[in-house]
Protein backbone atom coordinates (compact mmCIF):
# COMPACT_ATOMS: atom_id res chain seq x y z
CA UNK A 1 0.00 0.00 0.00
CA UNK A 2 1.33 3.17 -1.08
CA UNK A 3 -0.96 5.76 1.37
CA UNK A 4 -0.42 7.60 4.42
CA UNK A 5 -0.71 6.31 7.27
CA UNK A 6 -3.42 8.11 9.99
CA UNK A 7 -1.07 9.01 12.68
CA UNK A 8 0.94 11.51 9.95
CA UNK A 9 3.89 8.57 9.56
CA UNK A 10 5.87 8.31 6.84
CA UNK A 11 5.07 6.52 3.78
CA UNK A 12 6.12 3.16 2.62
CA UNK A 13 7.25 1.83 -0.60
CA UNK A 14 5.80 -0.98 -2.27
CA UNK A 15 8.25 -3.10 -1.24
CA UNK A 16 7.54 -2.15 2.52
CA UNK A 17 11.14 -0.26 3.49
CA UNK A 18 10.45 3.29 4.44
CA UNK A 19 12.43 5.93 1.64
CA UNK A 20 14.16 8.05 4.38
CA UNK A 21 16.62 5.30 4.68
CA UNK A 22 18.11 5.10 1.21
CA UNK A 23 18.79 8.71 1.49
CA UNK A 24 20.30 8.38 4.90
CA UNK A 25 22.95 5.64 2.87
CA UNK A 26 23.26 8.05 0.27
CA UNK A 27 23.82 10.92 2.30
CA UNK A 28 26.34 8.96 4.68
CA UNK A 29 28.24 7.81 1.48
CA UNK A 30 28.33 11.29 0.19
CA UNK A 31 30.26 12.38 3.65
CA UNK A 32 32.59 9.42 3.52
CA UNK A 33 33.92 10.65 0.02
CA UNK A 34 34.44 14.54 0.48
CA UNK A 35 36.12 13.82 4.07
CA UNK A 36 39.52 12.97 2.47
CA UNK A 37 39.23 15.93 -0.22
CA UNK A 38 38.39 18.54 2.31
CA UNK A 39 41.03 17.07 4.44
CA UNK A 40 43.55 17.54 1.66
CA UNK A 41 42.43 20.69 0.77
CA UNK A 42 42.86 22.05 4.42
CA UNK A 43 46.45 20.78 4.75
CA UNK A 44 47.48 23.14 1.82
CA UNK A 45 46.01 25.66 3.32
CA UNK A 46 48.43 28.66 4.70
CA UNK A 47 46.63 29.42 7.52
CA UNK A 48 46.92 25.66 8.72
CA UNK A 49 50.41 25.20 7.91
CA UNK A 50 52.76 23.91 10.53
CA UNK A 51 55.03 27.15 10.91
CA UNK A 52 53.47 29.74 13.22
CA UNK A 53 53.20 32.75 11.50
CA UNK A 54 55.43 34.73 13.58
CA UNK A 55 54.64 37.32 16.16
CA UNK A 56 54.00 40.98 16.20
CA UNK A 57 56.57 41.74 18.74
CA UNK A 58 59.34 39.77 16.99
CA UNK A 59 58.77 41.50 13.68
CA UNK A 60 59.22 44.65 16.17
CA UNK A 61 62.51 43.20 17.87
CA UNK A 62 64.22 42.44 14.52
CA UNK A 63 64.22 45.78 13.06
CA UNK A 64 65.10 46.90 16.89
CA UNK A 65 68.27 44.24 17.18
CA UNK A 66 69.36 45.13 13.31
CA UNK A 67 69.23 48.97 14.29
CA UNK A 68 71.62 48.36 17.93
CA UNK A 69 73.89 46.36 15.86
CA UNK A 70 74.61 49.01 13.25
CA UNK A 71 75.06 51.61 15.71
CA UNK A 72 77.23 49.00 17.35
CA UNK A 73 78.96 48.93 14.67
CA UNK A 74 79.61 52.51 14.23
CA UNK A 75 80.17 53.13 17.92
CA UNK A 76 83.51 51.15 17.67
CA UNK A 77 84.33 52.68 14.22
CA UNK A 78 83.94 55.84 16.41
CA UNK A 79 86.09 54.92 18.83
CA UNK A 80 89.26 53.59 16.51
CA UNK A 81 89.25 56.57 14.75
CA UNK A 82 89.29 58.55 17.96
CA UNK A 83 91.87 56.07 19.58
CA UNK A 84 94.21 56.72 15.90
CA UNK A 85 93.69 60.48 16.44
CA UNK A 86 94.68 60.52 19.95
CA UNK A 87 97.98 58.40 19.11
CA UNK A 88 98.39 60.72 15.93
CA UNK A 89 98.60 63.63 18.35
CA UNK A 90 100.86 62.81 20.94
CA UNK A 91 103.38 61.57 18.24
CA UNK A 92 103.63 65.31 17.21
CA UNK A 93 103.15 67.36 20.36
CA UNK A 94 104.21 65.34 22.98
CA UNK A 95 107.97 66.95 22.92
CA UNK A 96 109.71 68.72 25.81
CA UNK A 97 111.34 71.36 23.21
CA UNK A 98 110.64 72.79 19.51
CA UNK A 99 113.50 75.15 18.40
CA UNK A 100 112.33 77.63 15.52
CA UNK A 101 114.18 79.75 13.20
CA UNK A 102 112.50 82.34 10.29
CA UNK A 103 111.93 85.66 8.83
CA UNK A 104 109.57 88.48 8.94
CA UNK A 105 108.29 91.84 8.06
CA UNK A 106 107.37 94.79 10.33
CA UNK A 107 105.59 98.00 9.85
CA UNK A 108 107.50 100.39 12.35
CA UNK A 109 107.56 104.29 12.96
CA UNK A 110 111.02 105.49 13.48
CA UNK A 111 110.35 108.82 14.81
CA UNK A 112 107.57 110.41 15.74
CA UNK A 113 107.25 112.60 12.72
CA UNK A 114 108.13 110.12 10.31
CA UNK A 115 106.27 108.03 7.89
CA UNK A 116 106.30 104.07 8.64
CA UNK A 117 109.01 101.88 7.18
CA UNK A 118 109.20 98.46 6.12
CA UNK A 119 111.52 96.33 8.75
CA UNK A 120 113.16 92.96 7.71
CA UNK A 121 113.91 90.48 10.76
CA UNK A 122 115.35 87.24 11.55
CA UNK A 123 113.72 85.64 14.53
CA UNK A 124 115.19 82.39 16.49
CA UNK A 125 114.07 81.26 19.75
CA UNK A 126 113.44 77.94 21.79
CA UNK A 127 110.32 76.49 23.76
CA UNK A 128 109.96 74.00 26.89
CA UNK A 129 106.65 72.07 26.58
CA UNK A 130 105.23 71.17 30.16
CA UNK A 131 102.29 69.31 28.42
CA UNK A 132 101.25 69.08 24.85
CA UNK A 133 99.77 72.47 25.14
CA UNK A 134 101.45 74.78 27.62
CA UNK A 135 105.30 76.29 27.12
CA UNK A 136 106.97 78.74 27.84
CA UNK A 137 108.95 80.15 25.11
CA UNK A 138 112.89 82.69 24.98
CA UNK A 139 112.75 84.69 21.92
CA UNK A 140 115.19 86.72 19.87
CA UNK A 141 115.26 88.55 17.03
CA UNK A 142 116.43 91.55 14.86
CA UNK A 143 115.17 94.24 12.56
CA UNK A 144 116.70 96.02 9.83
CA UNK A 145 114.99 99.21 7.59
CA UNK A 146 115.94 102.49 5.79
CA UNK A 147 113.68 105.01 6.85
CA UNK A 148 113.04 108.09 4.59
CA UNK A 149 113.25 111.13 6.56
CA UNK A 150 113.23 113.94 3.45
CA UNK A 151 115.61 116.43 2.50
CA UNK A 152 118.14 117.61 4.74
CA UNK A 153 121.39 119.62 5.05
CA UNK A 154 122.94 116.14 5.84
CA UNK A 155 122.42 115.00 2.40
CA UNK A 156 120.98 111.77 3.78
CA UNK A 157 117.58 110.88 3.31
CA UNK A 158 117.64 106.81 3.86
CA UNK A 159 119.69 105.76 6.66
CA UNK A 160 119.82 102.53 7.76
CA UNK A 161 118.59 101.64 11.21
CA UNK A 162 118.44 98.33 13.26
CA UNK A 163 117.10 97.03 16.51
CA UNK A 164 117.58 93.76 18.55
CA UNK A 165 115.36 92.48 20.79
CA UNK A 166 115.53 89.46 23.71
CA UNK A 167 111.75 88.26 24.64
CA UNK A 168 110.06 85.28 26.74
CA UNK A 169 106.95 84.31 28.13
CA UNK A 170 104.18 81.97 27.47
CA UNK A 171 102.84 79.67 25.15
CA UNK A 172 99.77 77.93 24.68
CA UNK A 173 98.02 75.86 21.77
CA UNK A 174 94.56 76.03 21.86
CA UNK A 175 94.11 73.48 19.31
CA UNK A 176 95.33 70.72 17.87
CA UNK A 177 95.06 68.65 15.17
CA UNK A 178 97.44 66.00 14.22
CA UNK A 179 98.58 68.03 10.73
CA UNK A 180 98.34 71.38 12.44
CA UNK A 181 97.54 73.15 15.30
CA UNK A 182 96.77 76.77 16.06
CA UNK A 183 98.48 78.42 19.20
CA UNK A 184 98.89 82.13 20.96
CA UNK A 185 101.80 83.38 22.50
CA UNK A 186 102.84 86.95 24.74
CA UNK A 187 106.35 87.76 24.87
CA UNK A 188 107.48 90.05 26.92
CA UNK A 189 111.48 91.87 27.47
CA UNK A 190 114.03 94.61 26.01
CA UNK A 191 114.89 95.80 22.89
CA UNK A 192 117.77 98.01 21.96
CA UNK A 193 117.83 100.66 18.85
CA UNK A 194 120.75 101.63 16.76
CA UNK A 195 119.11 104.67 14.89
CA UNK A 196 122.17 106.86 14.23
CA UNK A 197 125.24 104.34 13.26
CA UNK A 198 124.47 105.31 9.55
CA UNK A 199 124.13 108.99 9.87
CA UNK A 200 128.17 109.66 9.36
CA UNK A 201 128.03 111.19 13.47
CA UNK A 202 125.30 113.47 12.85
CA UNK A 203 122.87 111.50 14.98
CA UNK A 204 119.19 110.01 14.33
CA UNK A 205 117.51 112.83 16.17
CA UNK A 206 118.82 115.60 13.99
CA UNK A 207 117.24 113.89 11.03
CA UNK A 208 113.80 113.36 13.22
CA UNK A 209 114.69 109.49 13.81
CA UNK A 210 114.04 108.05 17.74
CA UNK A 211 117.87 108.41 20.00
CA UNK A 212 119.62 105.53 20.49
CA UNK A 213 118.87 103.31 23.31
CA UNK A 214 117.07 100.28 25.29
CA UNK A 215 113.66 100.25 26.28
CA UNK A 216 110.82 97.78 26.65
CA UNK A 217 109.21 95.32 24.21
CA UNK A 218 106.19 93.38 23.74
CA UNK A 219 104.97 91.07 21.28
CA UNK A 220 101.36 89.14 20.95
CA UNK A 221 101.05 86.85 17.86
CA UNK A 222 98.12 83.86 17.03
CA UNK A 223 100.34 81.27 14.84
CA UNK A 224 99.54 78.26 12.66
CA UNK A 225 102.08 75.11 12.61
CA UNK A 226 101.41 73.08 9.66
CA UNK A 227 103.16 69.33 10.30
CA UNK A 228 105.61 68.25 7.54
CA UNK A 229 106.32 65.40 10.02
CA UNK A 230 105.96 64.24 13.67
CA UNK A 231 108.58 66.66 14.65
CA UNK A 232 109.16 69.52 11.70
CA UNK A 233 106.11 71.97 10.94
CA UNK A 234 106.24 75.21 9.55
CA UNK A 235 105.05 78.10 11.59
CA UNK A 236 103.56 81.31 10.14
CA UNK A 237 102.61 84.04 13.03
CA UNK A 238 100.81 87.31 12.06
CA UNK A 239 102.20 89.74 15.02
CA UNK A 240 101.64 92.68 16.92
CA UNK A 241 104.63 94.14 18.40
CA UNK A 242 104.92 96.97 20.75
CA UNK A 243 108.08 98.86 21.76
CA UNK A 244 108.91 102.36 23.62
CA UNK A 245 111.69 104.28 21.82
CA UNK A 246 111.68 108.04 22.27
CA UNK A 247 109.38 108.22 25.55
CA UNK A 248 106.50 107.26 22.65
CA UNK A 249 104.69 104.58 21.87
CA UNK A 250 105.25 102.14 18.80
CA UNK A 251 102.19 99.92 17.70
CA UNK A 252 103.53 98.18 15.29
CA UNK A 253 102.24 94.97 13.15
CA UNK A 254 103.81 92.16 11.02
CA UNK A 255 104.36 88.55 10.67
CA UNK A 256 107.14 85.63 10.87
CA UNK A 257 107.51 82.52 9.51
CA UNK A 258 109.90 79.59 9.70
CA UNK A 259 110.87 76.54 10.41
CA UNK A 260 110.14 74.28 13.47
CA UNK A 261 112.33 71.30 14.62
CA UNK A 262 110.38 69.59 18.01
CA UNK A 263 112.91 67.23 20.29
CA UNK A 264 112.72 65.40 23.77
CA UNK A 265 109.86 63.14 23.83
CA UNK A 266 107.83 64.36 27.14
Amino acid sequence: MGGALPWGGLPYSRGGNPKPMHSFRRLALLLALCLPALHAILAQSPSSSSDPAPSTQDQTQAPAAQTQGQISVQARIKVRREQRRTAAIREVYDHRFDAYVGAGYLRFTPGSSLQRVNEYDWNAGVTRYFDERLGITIDGRGYYGTPFVGLNQYGLTKPAISQYAALAGPTYRFYLQPKFSVSGRVLGGFSHGNFSGDTNGFGGVALGIYPDGETYAASASIFVEYNLAPNIGIRVAPEYYLTGFGSTLQNSLGYTAGIVYRFGKQ
